[in-house]
């Protein structure tokens, strides 16, 4: 039968080089992309591409090469962790796309009428299963339970396919029905920010979509600040930064908008600030709170001195730690006198509003 093709018919081979050749005409970002190794690997790849459809197409079988479509974005994915998922799904659809329109060009001496139907219906469904596979990756039980699952998978899913647009859509109309401002942030912002991180830690995404989903975020956030800073004042004070060359700043800008939204005034320094610098901060602004924020373990000696600084210096200010640096430890706040050490930002509030008077 023509379809089971050999691998020496120079009407394979001829179509095989017209659609590795015009992936790189149309994308010229790939050649920067592939070295020799990769772009001989990747000539070799379009031949098996061919070759799985071809036998998909024979035994009308579309699952052949649906799943084949999965194996090879996931295959591709773990050998190329250099890019991001998102972007190998675009070589490979955008691959699909020009086989489909080589073949239907080229192959109608090889194919009937029938079967190039199929190669283009078969095609379509292999760019929707890769598209989908994007997304299609296993979660953190800390992201999976909890409320408003969906939300926030539809939100995350935003942020890995590159779609600024519906990430900021997502959450304004979960605003709009009326969703609180610390359940979107506890709940959905800060979860995902930590997922993201999970994602990176484990080369599922590039350090680059991390980037790219905190910058996001980072915008949404600043969309609700007319609400945040329209609540009514407490008298309250809290300062609030990321200690030591710490540059993970994103859960304590977070605390600090939420106690924004609560009514206290804050102060919030950002990271990688020196102790002097903090100590000088506490002198002039006088808060009535001092949170600190650690994400890496190597900087926890950091927060320590200078939680002690600030304990001798200002007896009277309370001081709050948290951030992932103390997950992993025996209760190590304890050991610091700090005032109250809480997982999430919503804990917090709620004992700062009680213990603040």
């Amino acid at each position: 039968m023509s379809l089971l093709m050999n691998y020496n018919d120079h009407r394979f081979i001829e179509i095989a080089q017209l659609i590795f050749q015009e992936q790189f005409r149309r994308d010229p970002k790939l050649y920067r992309e592939m070295d020799e190794r990769r772009r001989r690997l990747m000539y070799e790849d379009v031949v098996y591409n061919i070759s799985f459809l071809m036998t998909s197409v024979y035994f009308s079988d579309v699952k052949i090469f649906e799943g084949y479509a999965i194996w090879i974005y996931e295959l591709l994915c773990n050998l190329m962790k250099d890019l991001d998922r998102d972007r190998i799904m675009v070589q490979m659809t955008d691959h699909y796309r020009i086989m489909s329109e080589i073949l239907a060009g080229h192959a109608q001496d090889i194919l009937t009428e029938e079967e190039l139907e199929k190669v283009s219906r078969y095609l379509d469904l292999a760019i929707v299963a890769t598209e989908n596979a994007v997304t299609d990756i296993e979660h953190s039980s800390s992201f999976n339970h909890g409320d408003h699952f969906n939300i926030r998978k539809d939100y995350l899913d935003a942020l890995l396919t590159g779609d600024a647009k519906r990430a900021h859509n997502i959450i304004s109309s979960a605003r709009e029905r009326g969703l609180p401002i610390i359940d979107i942030y506890e709940d959905i912002l800060t979860k995902t920010m930590h997922e993201i991180g999970e994602l990176w830690h484990r080369h599922v995404i590039t350090v680059d979509k991390e980037h790219y989903a905190t910058s996001v975020t980072q915008t949404i956030m600043s969309s609700f600040y007319d609400e945040i800073f329209e609540s009514p004042r407490k008298n309250k004070t809290l300062l609030s930064c990321a200690v030591g060359s710490e540059l993970h700043e994103m859960g304590i800008r977070m605390l600090s908008d939420l106690f924004e939204h609560g009514g206290w005034d804050t102060y919030y320094l950002g990271a990688a600030l020196p102790e002097d610098s903090i100590i000088e901060a506490i002198r002039e602004y006088k808060p009535d709170l001092v949170a600190l924020s650690v994400t890496m373990p190597p900087y926890l000696g950091v927060c320590e001195k200078i939680t002690k600084r600030i304990r001798a210096e200002f007896p009277e200010v309370k001081i709050a730690v948290g951030g992932q640096a103390f997950n992993n430890t025996d209760r190590l706040w304890e050991k610091w006198g700090v005032d109250y050490h809480s997982p999430s930002a919503n804990e917090l509030l709620e004992w700062a509003q009680e213990a603040v008077r």
